[in-house]
């Protein structure tokens, strides 16, 4: 049987990343000070955990003083809060987040995490997308190692990053053509069984996409330099905003080194009613795939409709923290594991 965490031989071995692990985000910490960001902490206790369609919140009960239980829901990104004060009046922020994700366990996953997420109000999505290279930049030099790495791979932040649309990603790795399906389901089915990708009869849309993606595109990308994944299909647009250009495109893109995704970023929808319609929509699929659903923060979209102009970016510290120190498993990186 393994010994756990908190033997102190496994102590004594873990501790040097640890302490790395702080080294680097007191490095983060002094990069948003030094940009002007001001660090917000945000409730982890919501009305909904979030309303993407495949992401599991951990529900809780509170018991509001002579009243009848109600359910909440500890959060899966602080997106919903962080906008909110948004809407109050703040400009630039940045919440150094715990999160909990329900059922996510992998070396690539831990159920409660800390996820570093921020918000320049007035700024285009391109300025966040630049933020987010920068920081990896900057976590690897307060680690103090040539190259972010995970397994047999290697990525230079300081190498220019690449930027690659989605269309042409599909192209390139599964020989899609990815425009030419945004509105056939069945022709995208048949190319991606063609590319040799399983396709079971109840996969929608979004599940064909998404197995591209897994399978054919991720592993191919932040090799030897950071991918700057964008322009995803307004399907998976999520919180963000169509492309002004092409509308059948959104501005939201991922970050990518050495195969595995860092951030996830947006150009933020600030049309309310849109954002319903698409939490609706996420939320019906949620209850055919899953049998359940998360209530819509009504609180959020009243605060969305009086939010600014804005882009933002969520981070996975821990991810960071792992390929900084070249570390196998996300667990070699937290202090102490979650319990499975």
């Amino acid at each position: 049987m393994d010994r756990p965490f908190w033997h102190p031989d496994v102590h004594a071995d873990r501790r040097p990343r640890l302490l790395a692990r702080g080294g680097i985000k007191a490095a983060l910490r002094g990069w948003f000070a030094a940009a002007g960001f001001t660090e917000v902490e945000c409730g982890a206790v919501q009305v909904s955990p979030g309303n993407e369609t495949h992401l599991h919140g951990f529900a809780v009960e509170w018991r509001p003083e002579g009243g009848v239980a109600e359910t909440r829901y500890l959060h899966t990104s602080p997106e919903f809060a962080a906008k909110k004060l948004l809407a109050a009046g703040e400009t630039r922020i940045v919440d150094f987040a715990r999160v909990w994700r329900n059922g996510e366990t992998s070396p690539l996953h831990a159920p409660e995490f800390t996820m570093i997420e921020w918000y320049r109000a007035g700024a285009p999505w391109t300025a966040v997308m630049a933020d987010s290279v920068a920081l990896c930049r900057t976590a690897l030099a307060a680690a103090g190692r040539p190259a972010l790495a995970w397994r047999d791979r290697t990525c230079d932040p300081l190498a220019d990053p690449e930027i690659l649309t989605c269309v042409a990603a599909f192209e390139r790795h599964a020989g899609i053509d990815l425009a030419a399906r945004l509105d056939d389901r069945d022709g995208l089915a048949a190319d991606v069984a063609a590319a040799g990708i399983t396709v079971a009869a109840d996969d929608n849309w979004s599940d064909l996409f998404s197995k591209v993606i897994a399978t054919r595109i991720e592993p191919q990308l932040g090799l030897g330099r950071l991918t700057l994944l964008t322009e995803y299909p307004i399907a998976e647009a999520a919180l963000a905003r169509p492309l002004a250009r092409d509308p059948r495109f959104a501005e939201r893109f991922e970050l990518y080194a050495c195969g595995v995704e860092l951030a996830n970023g947006f150009g933020e929808l600030t049309d309310a009613a849109e954002q319903r319609a698409r939490f609706e929509a996420d939320m019906a699929a949620k209850a055919r795939i899953y049998g359940r659903r998360y209530p819509i923060d009504e609180d959020f979209l009243a605060a969305l409709a009086q939010m600014p102009p804005a882009s933002g970016v969520a981070l996975g510290f821990d991810r960071l923290a792992m390929l900084s120190l070249g570390a196998r498993h996300i667990a070699e990186v937290i202090w102490t594991p979650f319990p499975v």
